[in-house]
């Protein structure tokens, strides 16, 4: 890394709080050097931002980069306690290599392409469901919480067989686990509230005589009870996929909406013409990529990425909001195009750590992107785009309200 001494660093993450639309200020931005910045995390460690596209994937697709968080030297973003051993179990985007297959396998099946098509029925059904409440009770109304936040954890409660009614409980929770700014004792408090809700949930299972089909269910017999699944594990996997499955496609559903307000012509379009909707949704996550702190990574070897040499040992930031916006691969980048081929993005991320449950994420944001815009043609936001607030400090941006009226 480079001779500068800490002070001198940019200070990483970048909060912009003027536009909800771009991942970073002018005055940030102009502090990158492409192809690898050297920057300062609120931990006081160094990591390397890595931006642009190719380097990017590189570093998510490299078997000498971890994401093992428990390695010596892992660029943090904030400080938080490790947790036992035992805390730490089946959170599978924290593991490497094989640790990380065997468990990733036992999910893989069920976010098929497929198998999310088998659902979208249910999922049709919890958008209606919705948007009939939220007609009945307004206008006004707040869209992320009659909305956005709903349709997801409907569906991922439903999936894995979790009481829907317990959504005030685990909401809080994991909004606290993704705020940067909370505080470690925070953080670790919401961590093992959640842990100990989804181990009763599990241990109730194990107990019910009745056959269920959620997957949480079919885990305790089909790999918990056969000894290939301990139930440390399985909490750990159901931690993962609650707070990942309704915070970023509720997140996107959210900033979505409020871009497509401020381009009445492309919401339009989607409203005479659902069949756009696929692509608009890839457009959606390239342009807007809500995982806007990047992926961590440390190197375990010496690797070439850019043309720059990361030492074993270094930490560096895969920067997924700025790769997806890199002109080598996109077309006037910062430019909102309805119709664009995005198919490149990698708001998913890249490698073997890429979201597993994207096809659900993707079925969830075009149904309920396509029903909103057909059954609320006027449809417009109820305060000045600079009024509406962002989640700034989250891990995953978003909205934390969207006024709307209509």
């Amino acid at each position: 890394m480079t001779g500068s001494t800490t002070t001198d660093l940019p200070l990483f993450p970048f909060f912009n709080t003027a536009s909800p639309f771009a991942p970073l200020t002018e005055a940030d931005r102009a502090t990158i050097d492409d192809p690898l910045t050297p920057v300062q995390l609120p931990t006081g460690q160094r990591a390397w931002l890595v931006t642009r596209h190719a380097d990017v994937r590189q570093v998510l697709r490299h078997p000498g980069f971890s994401a093992d968080f428990g390695r010596p030297n892992f660029p943090m973003l904030r400080a938080v306690s490790l947790g036992s051993d035992e805390d730490r179990q089946g959170g599978f985007i924290r593991m490497d290599g094989e640790e990380h297959s065997r468990l990733r396998r036992m999910l893989t099946a069920e976010f098929m392409i497929k198998n999310i098509r088998r659902i979208e029925p249910l999922i049709q059904e919890t958008v209606d469901r919705a948007l009939d409440d939220m007609y009945d009770a307004g206008p006004p109304a707040d869209l992320v919480h009659s909305f956005a936040l709903p349709v997801p954890s409907m569906v991922i409660c439903h999936l894995l067989g979790v009481p829907y009614q317990d959504h005030g409980f685990f909401q809080a929770r994991s909004h606290t686990l993704l705020d940067q700014s909370a505080s470690a004792e925070s953080v670790a408090t919401a961590a093992q509230e959640l842990r100990d809700y989804l181990r009763s949930l599990i241990e109730a299972k194990q107990r019910s005589t009745v056959d269920s089909e959620d997957l949480l269910s079919r885990l305790v017999n089909e790999r918990v009870r056969t000894g290939e699944l301990t139930v440390g594990e399985l909490v750990g996997m159901a931690l993962l996929l609650l707070i990942a499955g309704h915070e970023t496609t509720a997140n996107m559903i959210g900033l979505s909406t409020l871009l497509l307000l401020q381009h009445p012509g492309h919401l339009a379009a989607l409203r005479a013409d659902p069949t756009l909707a696929p692509g608009l949704v890839e457009e959606l996550l390239r342009y807007l990529t809500i995982v806007r702190s990047g992926l961590p990574r440390l190197a375990t070897e010496d690797i070439e990425v850019g043309g720059h040499l990361v030492r074993a040992g270094e930490g560096v930031i895969a920067l997924l909001s700025l790769a997806n916006r890199d002109d080598a691969v996109f077309g006037d980048p910062e430019d909102f195009v309805l119709d664009r081929q995005a198919h490149q993005h990698i708001a998913f991320g890249f490698g073997v750590h890429q979201c597993i449950g994207q096809p659900l994420a993707r079925a969830e944001l075009r149904i309920a992107l396509v029903e909103l815009a057909r059954r609320f043609p006027d449809l417009r936001a109820n305060a000045a785009l600079a009024d509406i607030p962002g989640r700034t400090t989250s891990v995953v941006y978003g909205l934390t309200e969207l006024p709307v009226t209509w």
